[in-house]
C-alpha cells in the first residue's frame, strides 16, 4: 500500500483504489493503493503478474479515467513477516470465521480447478479449526503463501502440480519469487517497522506525520506452541523460511547502504554550509573595507593630499615675508634720504 503524501511533507489524504475484481472504481482492491503520481500502465483488461491473484492487475475502468488516470509509473511495494508469527496470524484469522472464497486465483488466464485446488473444509467457513487442521490440510494456501505471491506460477503450470516433482518447482518458484522482490522499488519487514519506514522515506521522499511503532503483541505472538509444533510449520513453510532469510538480508544491506548514502549527503551538505558561510563572510569584509574607505576619504584628506597642501602654504608664507622685506628696507632708505636733506637745507640757513 503507497500513501499519499500532502503538501507538509506528511502522509496524508486520499490515494486512487484500483479494483481488480469489480468493475467499480472504488472497488476494494486491496493489493495497491496508488498516489498522484503513481499509476498504472494501461487501461482495460491488462494482466501483471506478479504471484497470486491479490497482485494480479485485472480492472475495468471507465474509459475517460483511463485516458488521464493511468498514465505514468506504477511501482509494486510489498510487506514480508516472519513465516512462522505469518502462519499462525493467518491460522488465528481463519479460526475467526475468514475465507477466500472470492479470490480468482487467476493463472494463465484461468482459475484453478477443484481438483488442482481441492477445499480445506466443507461449508461456509473454516470457524473453530484446530492449529492440527489448518497444518493438516495438504492443499492448504496458507502453506508458503509469501513465495506464491511473489513468484510467477505460469512457470510451474500454475497450481497443477502434475508438471513437475516439488522440489523442481519449489526451486522455481523461490528464484522467481527472490528476482521480484529484489527488483521491487521497495519491500519492508514487520519486524523492522522504524527501518521499514526509514527506507520508505528514503525511496518515495516522503515523510510520515508520526513515526512507526513496533508493535510484537500480536495474536500470533500470543500463541503458545512447542518446538514440535514449530518445527512442522517450518516444514511446511521451508520456501517462506528462504525467502524470508533472503529479503531480510537484502533488506538490512539496503538499509546500511541508505545510511551511509545519508550520511555523506549530509557530510557534503555541511561542507556546501561551510563554504557558503565564508564565501559570505568574504563578501561582507569586502563591503566593509569598501565603505571604510569610502567614509574616510570624505572627512580626512589623504596623507599626499596634505603634505602637498602644507608645502604650498609655506611657500606663500615665506614668498609674501621675502616680499614685506625689501619694502621695509626701501622705506627705511627713502627716511634716510628725506633726513639726509633736510640737514644739508639747515646748514645752507
Amino acid at each position: 500500500m503507497l500513501p499519499s503524501a500532502d503538501s507538509r511533507g506528511g502522509v496524508g489524504g486520499r490515494g486512487r483504489v484500483v479494483s481488480c475484481e469489480t468493475d467499480s472504481w472504488d472497488g476494494g482492491w486491496r493489493g495497491v493503493l496508488t498516489i498522484p503520481g503513481f499509476s498504472v500502465p494501461s487501461c482495460g483488461h491488462r494482466r501483471v503478474r506478479v504471484g497470486e491473484g491479490w497482485i494480479e492487475l485485472v480492472h475495468s475502468s471507465p474509459p475517460d479515467r483511463c485516458s488521464s488516470a493511468f498514465t505514468q509509473n506504477f511501482y509494486y511495494i510489498t510487506m514480508l513477516r516472519d513465516p512462522v508469527s505469518r502462519y499462525l496470524s493467518e491460522w488465528k484469522h481463519v479460526q475467526r470465521g475468514a475465507t477466500w472464497k472470492t479470490a480468482l486465483h487467476m493463472c494463465d488466464g484461468r482459475s484453478p480447478t477443484q481438483d488442482e485446488l481441492p477445499a480445506c473444509y466443507s461449508g461456509d467457513d473454516w470457524a473453530g479449526v484446530t492449529l492440527h487442521e489448518f497444518m493438516d490440510c495438504p492443499s492448504n494456501l496458507a502453506n508458503n503463501r509469501q513465495v506464491r505471491m511473489l513468484a510467477d506460477l505460469s512457470l510451474v503450470g500454475c497450481y497443477n502440480l502434475s508438471s513437475m516433482n516439488e522440489s523442481e518447482r519449489g526451486h522455481i518458484l523461490l528464484t522467481s519469487a527472490k528476482s521480484n522482490l529484489r527488483n521491487m522499488a521497495f519491500f519492508g519487514l514487520t519486524e523492522f517497522q522504524r527501518k521499514t519506514q526509514y527506507l520508505f522515506e528514503r525511496t518515495f521522499n516522503l515523510r510520515f506525520i508520526s513515526a512507526f511503532t513496533q508493535i510484537n503483541s500480536t495474536r500470533a505472538a500470543g500463541v503458545g506452541i512447542g518446538d514440535e509444533a514449530r518445527r512442522r510449520i517450518e516444514e511446511l513453510n521451508f520456501l517462506d523460511v528462504q525467502l524470508y532469510e533472503y529479503a531480510k538480508e537484502l533488506f538490512l544491506q539496503r538499509f546500511q547502504f541508505s545510511r551511509l548514502r545519508e550520511r555523506r549527503e549530509q557530510r557534503e551538505l555541511r561542507v556546501k554550509r561551510r563554504e557558503e558561510r565564508r564565501w559570505m563572510k568574504e563578501q561582507r569584509d569586502f563591503l566593509s573595507k569598501r565603505r571604510r574607505q569610502g567614509e574616510e576619504g570624505e572627512v580626512a584628506p589623504t596623507e599626499d593630499y596634505a603634505s602637498q597642501v602644507g608645502l604650498g602654504g609655506m611657500s606663500s608664507t615665506v614668498e609674501t615675508a621675502l616680499k614685506i622685506q625689501p619694502s621695509a628696507q626701501s622705506a627705511q632708505s627713502a627716511q634716510s634720504a628725506q633726513s639726509a636733506q633736510s640737514a644739508q637745507s639747515a646748514q645752507s640757513c
